[in-house]
Formats: C-alpha cells, structure tokens, sequence
C-alpha cells in the first residue's frame, strides 16, 4: 500500500484544564486553509459548549475511529481528526486505519455559545492525556472550547512544539473521495426515538476476535423499530460489520434518536455502504460505513468517470473558485453562477472531493466545503484502473463500432464492451464478479474516455498487427 508521511505541528499540546468557573477546551490546530489562505495554526472558535458532556464523548467517539482498524487490526492509526469550521458550525472528521470507517461530528448552531465560528480546515490535535481527561469528565459544568491558539499565541512562539509525523496512505486519501460519493445517494431510511436507538444498538454484536468480523446483516425498518432479516429483502437496510458501530457507544446515554440511511431504493443485490446518524443535542454524529469490513471505500470506483473526463477537470476549476467555505453547496446556485447544468456541477464536485474539497451531508443532502492537504493528481495518479485506462487508450487498444466496444487488453485477451442506454458491461472477470457495483472496470472505463473525444482506433483497424 502505498503511503507517505504527513508531519502535522502544533505550538502546544491539546489540554483540559480547570479554571474559574469550570473548564477550558484547547484543541490545538496546525497548518490549514482559510479564507485568507494557508496559515500555520488558524483560529475557528473561541466559546462555550451548550451540552459538554455530549460534545466531549463525541469528539472522542471520532478520535476512536481515527485510531480505530476494524480489519486485521494492527498497531493503532494516529491521524489526528480534521476540524472545519463553516461559518455556523465545527466539523470534526476521522476516518479508521482500514479506510472502511468515516466518522463526521457535526455541532451545530445550538450546541455553541459566545462565539463567533470562523472558515477553515485543518487537523486538530488528539493526545492521550486529552483522551483520559474527556472521558472523565463528569459533569455539564460550562466548558469553553477553544479551536486555535489563544489570542497571545497567535504572536508567539512560547511553549512546547509538538510534531507528529503520521502514515498518509493514498487509500485513505481515495476512501474520503469515495465515502462522499456514497453518501450523495443516500436517502434516510429509518429513523429510531433514543430508547430503541439504544436497544438496537446494545444488542448487536462486539468484533469477532482478531481480523474476524460479524459479518454482514440486514435489518427492516418496522413502525419505529428495526427488525433484523436474513436476506435483502425488499425495503431493507444493510449493516455491514456491525462491531464497527463501536463508537457510537460513547454517546448512547445522550442520543435523542438514531437515523439510518442507505442507498435510494434500498438493495438491488449485495451489501451496500450505509451511514448511522447519532443525534445528539445540539450536534450530530454520523458513522458512514464501507459495503464490507474488509473492503474499504477506496476501492469503490465512485470516482473514476469524474476523474476520466477532461470536461469535469475544467468544470472542477470553474466550481472551485465559487465555494465559499459554506455548510450547504447549493449545486442550483452554483449552476445559475457558473452557467453549467446541474449535471456537470454534480460531476465537478465529485472531482473537488477527489482532492477533499467537498464533503456530503446525508442529513441536509448538500454537498459542504472543506479544504483538506490533499493533491487530486496524486489520488488520479494511484487509482490503478484510471491509469490502466490511460494506458489502453495510449496503446490505441480500443475500437469503437456503434453500442459495441473491442478492447485489446496488455494481455492479448479481447475483451468486448456493450453500451446499453449510457451503461457499460463487460466480458471481463472484473464486470463479471461485481456487475458495476464498484465502479466501471478498466476496460469500460477507457471505452469511456474514447468516447469522450480519446483517439481510439476505428472499427477495422488492427493492434499491433491484428486482434489476438
């Protein structure tokens, strides 16, 4: 797997401490993209926590996952979490080591008091004195929450420096792509009040030992229940993994109910992504969780036509300069603003999110802005099947003739590609074990991209010689 370092500085160590009156929150920040620019410790909050105790188990919740691998696990992930701040709320983001986890905490408007919320992202410090001193704090004494350094920090250099330097793998840098892709076709589901929230949730299953899992598990929306099946049936909802819903433990006591979403019109075949919203007062917290345990988003595909078009390259840098570190990307304004139809906006913010400029808010089904350290041509770059779809277009292995496509793969194995209304099959091993459910395969996606102005060959021609 590949993977590189990412060294990640604060001025001084995230703390909470006591003082007049009750206690003090200081998340350290480290370098991040604001409104202004890159700057090296920026400042988004500086108020109070209207439910402390709710906030602070649910920051605790994300950092779990953060350092969390529900797949084999191994020595502990140590991604801090990112925070951004949107103008009328904080999000704290982490995804697990396994890259099959995506947890977001969204505190909103209510669950914030006396200050302003500024624009930005960036990573926030996570340490474990931090951890031990939330999970025991006991009370709703006020809590003040500080996102940045102190106002005499922002001019000085006094203090400990803190340097963390922390494993990027490239598929946690697709996963946070892919995870928003799967949550734009998501739909609520069911919806559970607390007490059957915290039914359900204590009676499923803890991991089943090391590397193991529970499997997959489908479950009913009844009235306001959710009753468990053994199949996809009509209406249902996967859980898939259910030991990975873990951290929603730490929030069980403050949950006001559990919302279910899953993919619009429920299951067509296998196990589907789905996402498991705690709503908390003031806040919320939403597990989104990959169609297996052992199969993280990055390899889902979601991506991969956005990333194959020219098109949606020059529209994503149209699309960028009009985000406004909103909470709501509204893609009807940013057609009327751009002049592009709704469509092709959907496809540039596919591609920002590529980079991890945008995310997606299954609870208000609106696209949010963000900026993460990411560089989209690396994510294009390690994605194998975009760069065996180059280059097959680059060996001139594709012909074209009407609805159907030959494909000469490196191999010498022909491999024919049928458009039938806008979709593509293949014959190939890859359509054959999943049927479009991660994504088109290389050879779909090259007979893609010739259509979309490549230079294939025409119907007629030979490939080296001819077919073999």
């Amino acid at each position: 797997m590949t993977r590189s370092l990412q060294a990640v500085t604060y001025r001084r160590p995230s703390v909470l401490e006591a003082v007049e009156g009750g206690r003090r929150l200081g998340l350290e920040t480290s370098r991040g993209a604001t409104p202004a620019g890159a700057e090296d410790h920026p400042r988004f909050f500086s108020g109070f926590l209207t439910s402390p105790r709710t906030a602070s188990a649910a920051l605790l919740a994300v950092a779990d996952v953060a350092a969390a691998r529900y797949y084999q696990p191994q020595r502990p992930a140590s991604l801090d979490p990112v925070v951004t701040g949107n103008g009328d709320r904080l999000r704290f983001e982490s995804f697990s080591g396994c890259g099959g986890v995506y947890a977001r905490l969204d505190v909103l408007s209510p669950g914030l008091d006396g200050g302003e919320v500024g624009h930005g992202t960036t990573n926030v410090d996570v340490n474990n004195p931090l951890r031990e001193a939330l999970s025991r704090l006991g009370t709703d004494d006020p809590l003040h929450l500080r996102v940045g350094p102190e106002e005499l920090a922002v001019t000085t250099l006094d203090g400990p420096v803190v340097e963390k330097k922390v494993p990027l793998p490239d598929r946690w840098l697709r996963g946070f792509a892919e995870a928003q892709v799967a949550a734009a076709e998501f739909e609520q589901r069911a919806e559970l009040p607390a007490a059957e929230a915290v039914r359900f949730l204590r009676s499923l299953p803890r991991a089943a030992g090391r590397g193991g899992s529970s499997g997959t598990r489908w479950v009913v929306p009844t009235g306001r229940s959710l009753r468990p099946t053994t199949r996809p049936v009509p209406g249902a909802v996967c859980l898939p993994g259910p030991e990975r819903l873990a951290a929603l433990q730490r929030v069980l006591r403050y949950a006001t109910a559990l919302r279910v979403y899953g993919p619009v019109g429920g299951p067509v075949g296998g196990a589907t992504a789905g996402a498991w919203e705690m709503v908390l007062p003031g806040m919320r917290l939403t597990l989104t969780l990959s169609p297996d345990a052992s199969r993280g988003f990055s390899g889902e595909g979601g991506v991969l036509e956005a990333l194959a078009t020219d098109e949606a390259a020059g529209d994503a840098e149209l699309i960028s300069v009009l985000l406004a570190w909103e909470p709501r990307v509204d893609v009807a304004d940013l057609a009327a603003a751009s002049g592009l139809t709704a469509e092709r906006v959907r496809a540039a913010l596919v591609r920002l999110g590529t980079s991890g400029r945008v995310g997606y808010d299954a609870a208000e089904a609106a696209y949010f802005h963000r900026e993460l350290p990411y560089d989209a041509e690396r994510v294009e770059r390690h994605n194998p099947r975009l760069r065996s779809a180059h280059s097959l277009l680059a060996a001139d292995a594709v012909t074209l003739d009407g609805t159907l496509a030959t494909v000469t793969a490196e191999d010498g194995h022909v491999h024919r590609v049928r458009d039938t209304a806008g979709v593509l099959s293949c014959s190939c091993v890859w359509w054959a074990r999943y049927r479009g459910g991660r994504g088109p395969c290389k050879h779909a996606l090259a007979v893609r991209m010739a259509r979309r102005g490549g230079a294939p060959r025409t119907a007629g021609t030979g490939f080296d010689g001819g077919v073999r």
